[in-house]
């Protein structure tokens, strides 16, 4: 695909990323895939209830995509512990933590069986491994998430599981750059500020996803966190100088960066949703994330247009994330046509008891 064959409302459209709210595809969703044209949809585990559940979902959502020039991502934030979205019927692996407890060898193994789920399955893209260091035993919104407090071991166990899902042709989104792991705010409530020197994030904080970029990281989301030396009165998210300085330029990243979700509420409550997308498109972002409700949505993607169309925003720099997604794309061969192979429920339980095991669970 040319970047010249797709118009602005198509290019714009690529560098969104939606949530759905419910098990069944809505007009909402329709109309989001088949007039905006949008890049990518996440699913949780609240849109299936079962495995059957899932498959058909993902199948009709690419179904839905297939006449559209560019296929779509189907993405998950599928970790293990107490983030998992899969159905029920699928046993849950082990925290990072426990699993890495058991050293690097069990991450490798279990971020594998992760991967074969979800290939089978119909996903494309998993927001995976969070490569956050345990920095505060009293920040609860990474904790057990982490792999652990040492940042080369940190680093080692997340480029395992990077690896095990790019083997399975699935894109690994390693998260949440900078760092979230000193912070006791959620982000999801507050928004985390961190008083440090660049130096020191980038020897501690930042280490696991420099080691990671080296190591042919395709795709990073940046978090929601308030650094005022460096990203001013907006976090990390959605600071142009940070994005731009500190991920692209220092470290010469020119993979997909993504946002966390801007539904979150202390991105809401401060910025309100058409300021933080606005920003995010303004910052370099190449993937906007957000689950808005219907009329929001239509109003700041139209917003992106007009400013794109007015050339308020550069439509080039629109052109650049484009490319990007569209080589990712092709890279790991997203095709809304692509086989579902379906997963053997049993024999994968069996896999994923043997890790339970392990880790004494």
């Amino acid at each position: 695909m040319e970047i010249n064959e797709l118009s602005v409302e198509e290019k714009i459209g690529q560098m969104i990323m939606i949530g759905m709210d419910t098990c069944y595809i809505t007009d909402r969703i329709k109309n989001m895939i088949i007039n905006y044209k949008i890049g990518g949809i996440i699913l949780y585990r609240k849109n299936f209830s079962t495995y059957d559940e899932m498959i058909k979902l993902i199948k009709d959502l690419k179904g839905l995509n297939s006449k559209n020039k560019i296929p779509l991502f189907i993405a998950v934030d599928q970790e293990g512990g107490r983030v998992n979205r899969m159905p029920k019927q699928i046993k849950n692996l082990p925290s990072a933590r426990k699993i890495a407890r058991q050293g690097e060898e069990l991450v490798r193994q279990s971020a594998h069986i992760t991967a074969k789920i979800l290939r089978k399955s119909g996903y494309n893209l998993n927001f995976s491994p969070v490569l956050d260091i345990e920095l505060d035993s009293d920040a609860k919104l990474i904790g057990d998430r982490s792999f652990g407090q040492d940042k080369d071991f940190v680093s080692k166990c997340g480029i395992a599981t990077m690896k095990a899902l790019q083997n399975e042709n699935i894109v690994s989104v390693i998260k949440h750059f900078p760092g979230h792991g000193a912070t006791k705010q959620d982000s999801h409530y507050f928004l985390p500020i961190i008083n440090k020197r660049i130096e020191k994030l980038e020897n501690i904080d930042m280490y696991p996803f420099i080691e990671a970029i080296k190591q042919g990281a395709d795709a990073i989301l940046v978090g929601h966190l308030l650094i005022p030396p460096i990203t001013g009165i907006y976090p990390a998210s959605l600071s142009r100088k940070f994005i731009i300085k500190y991920l692209r330029k220092k470290n010469r990243y020119n993979g997909l960066i993504v946002t966390d979700d801007l539904k979150m509420r202390a991105i809401r409550f401060i910025y309100g949703a058409d300021l933080a997308v606005k920003k995010a498109f303004e910052a370099g972002n190449d993937i906007i994330l957000f689950r808005f409700n219907e009329k929001e949505e239509k109003r700041v993607i139209n917003q992106i247009i007009k400013a794109t169309k007015n050339k308020k925003i550069k439509e080039t720099r629109i052109d650049r994330s484009v490319r990007r997604i569209i080589k990712m794309k092709e890279k790991y061969k997203v095709l809304d046509d692509a086989e579902i192979e379906k997963i053997d429920i049993e024999e994968i339980n069996k896999e994923i008891e043997e890790i339970r095991k392990k880790c004494n669970m």
